[in-house]
């Protein structure tokens, strides 16, 4: 594990050292704060839900977009400048690399998540706020950009332009956004199934407060076969 600590300590003072890091916070944090705050005004109720409730028009879409930015480059620049070749010399196995930059890019959206920590304490302020909805959102919003992260870095496995996986990270986590919404447009028999592979309707399960160990189950596997096959990936790049 100090090996997988090492690659995230690199990768996140990359973030950190360039303008990246600041921009995707303070950009995430503004923007979901606008979208959060104009559905509060309009419920009139002190209520956290519409910050983690997927809809085209939520914070949670914005991660859609976010997290194959930030994971677009770590292993296609790495292929790009040659680099991946002598990682590929060290005594580093494949996955403490994929385990390590996960790490960084889950990192850093996670800080940009819990930023929003702020509007959780500015409602509470001014109305009762229920903190175990909020608590399971903030859990579901967290596993929900863990699973985004694990595909975007999983695209960028896969080329070695940038622009490609980032394009490529967008399509795959959109379509698991938006199939959501195509349940009720499908057969009864194949609506559940829709239901059941899109990251939308787990989110929507843990928003409303609902803590059900499907959907955790649901997310870590997103998340563990992602990178099993990212990894895999690498191990054919490398021999």
């Amino acid at each position: 594990m100090r090996k997988v600590a090492v690659i995230a300590r690199r990768e996140l003072a990359s973030y950190f050292n360039a303008p990246v890091a600041y921009i995707v916070i303070v950009t995430f944090l503004l923007v979901a704060g606008w979208m959060f705050f104009s559905s509060l005004f309009l419920m009139g109720r002190a209520d956290l839900r519409p910050l983690f409730a997927p809809s085209p028009f939520s914070p949670s879409m914005l991660l859609v977009i976010i997290a194959p930015a930030v994971t677009m480059r770590l292993i296609a620049e790495e292929r790009k400048s040659g680099t991946i070749e002598l990682i590929s010399t060290m005594p580093i196995r494949k996955w403490e690399i994929i385990a390590g930059k996960f790490t960084a890019a889950f990192a850093l959206l996670a800080v940009s998540i819990l930023s929003t920590l702020v509007y959780a304490i500015s409602v509470s302020a001014i109305g009762d706020l229920d903190w175990g909805p909020v608590a399971a959102g903030y859990f579901g919003m967290l596993l929900f950009a863990g699973a985004l992260t694990a595909i975007g870095l999983l695209c960028s496995t896969i080329t070695q332009n940038q622009i490609v996986a980032f394009i490529a990270g967008f399509i795959v986590c959109a379509v698991l956004y938006f199939v959501y919404w195509l349940q009720f447009f499908v057969p009864p028999g194949l609506a559940s199934f829709v239901e059941f592979i899109s990251v939308s309707s787990h989110l929507e399960s843990m928003a409303r407060g609902v803590i059900d160990t499907r959907n955790i189950f649901y997310y870590l596997s997103l998340i563990g076969g992602a990178l099993f096959v990212a990894m895999r990936v690498l191990s054919r790049q490398r021999s």
